[in-house]
Parts: structure tokens; C-alpha cells; sequence
């Protein structure tokens, strides 16, 4: 997906791909009782260093606690926090970060989240196909919450992408792009300047498709 962005990118003087949607260097945040509560939109940190939003929680096949994210925001092994309570140490880890698609999938640590259905503005009940031009589709990011715009829909006919006009910003990997409460991409990047710049993300179908093909953690994942 990226080899084509940065392709597009070039050539329309575009900035801020991929890489560029982590957030960096956010606030102390304030330690709460107990296990974190986390869902599609909540903010994590990866190695101490980078913000993400996560895209959602469930179980897969095997019955583990997964979650998925943007896949640039890091490696197979790579530690992952809470934003909301970094204080409360690791909670998981990146079992399976695809650099093609752009996805990851965490395993989190049992009894180290309060899993959820719903952060903010955005509640997920369940997973399906890509949005179509003209549709609404709705996003819950770390960094500019809820934000809503048209679908484009797939620009360049890869059968894995959709272009939307949201507001994203540095931070929002990983959102959860959603119609109504049906969980239908992320976030992965923007083109030219952000929240004014069409976003790009990877279709929840395609990142099915793939997990399941390649068995192990987060195959037959269904969210909570």
C-alpha cells in the first residue's frame, strides 16, 4: 500500500505518510484504578515512544484477547501501553505487524485491559465490507477524536484501500473508520496537509482476509 502512496505522494507534492500519523511525545497522563479501559479509538504508546490509536478489541478463534492497529506504528514484539495510564506498565504486545496492508495485530496481556465496545463518539458491533462513494463514515482517533466525512472510495482500484475526507492528524493511526457501528477500515494515512487532505486507510475485508489466511494470533477475530 505504501509503494503506492509514495508514488501518488510524489507526485502531487504530498507529505505525511505513513510513518508521519505516529504521534510523538504526548502529555503525562493520570493514572486510573485498575486495569485500563481500552477499545477502538483509545490511544496506546508502542516502546515508550510512539502514539497510536487503537483500532479494536476482541477475541480470535484461539479465544485470546487481540487488538488491532496501523501496522507502521510497529514491529512483531513490540511493547504496547495504555496512553491513559502509561504508569500501569505493558499490556501487550505486537504479535504481528504486515507492512504491505499496513495492519497489526496485539495480543494483550489477560486481566492487563478492561476491554470495550465502544470509546467516545464510536461504538463497534461488528466488522464488514468497505465504504462506497457517496457514504458517511465516521472515525474515533487519540488525537482529534470523532471526525466525519465522505467516502471517495477505492481511487485506484486496489481492492484493499478507501479514501475518505476525515480529519486525521499525527497520532490518529489506527482509528477505526466505522458506518454506524460497523467497524469497515483505519486510519493510515493523509495526502498534502492534514485534516484538509484526503485520508487513506486499509479495508477491514482485506485485513480479515489476510489474518485468517495466515492462522495464528488474531485469526477469527471477532471484536467484543
Amino acid at each position: 500500500m505504501f509503494t503506492t502512496l509514495a508514488k501518488v505522494a510524489n507526485a502531487a507534492f504530498a507529505v505525511a505518510l505513513g510513518a508521519a500519523l505516529l504521534g510523538t511525545g504526548a502529555g503525562a497522563s493520570q493514572a486510573q484504578p485498575g486495569p485500563p479501559v481500552l477499545g477502538g479509538g483509545s490511544g496506546i504508546v508502542i516502546d515508550n515512544m510512539f502514539e497510536c490509536t487503537l483500532t479494536t478489541v476482541g477475541h480470535d478463534g484461539a479465544g485470546r484477547l487481540v487488538g488491532l492497529t496501523a501496522g507502521h506504528c510497529g514491529d512483531a514484539g513490540a511493547s504496547v501501553a495504555a496512553e491513559a495510564d502509561r504508569g500501569f506498565g505493558e499490556i501487550g504486545r505486537f504479535a504481528y505487524s504486515n507492512n504491505q496492508l499496513d495492519y497489526a495485530v496485539i495480543e494483550f496481556t489477560p486481566g492487563r485491559i478492561i476491554p470495550v465496545n465502544r470509546i467516545g463518539n464510536v461504538t463497534i458491533t461488528g466488522v464488514g465490507g468497505p465504504a462506497q462513494f457517496p457514504t458517511i463514515v465516521c472515525k474515533e482517533g487519540r488525537t482529534t477524536g470523532n471526525t466525519c466525512g465522505i467516502t471517495w472510495g477505492d481511487v485506484f482500484q486496489t481492492n484493499t484501500e478507501t479514501w475518505t475526507q476525515m480529519c486525521v492528524v499525527e497520532g490518529d493511526s489506527g482509528a477505526p473508520v466505522v458506518v454506524g457501528s460497523t467497524l469497515v477500515g483505519m486510519v493510515n494515512a493523509y495526502l498534502a496537509v492534514a485534516c484538509f487532505g484526503p485520508e487513506v486507510g486499509t479495508n477491514m475485508s482485506s485485513i480479515m482476509n489476510d489474518i485468517n489466511a495466515r492462522g495464528g494470533v488474531g485469526s477469527g477475530f471477532h471484536p467484543i
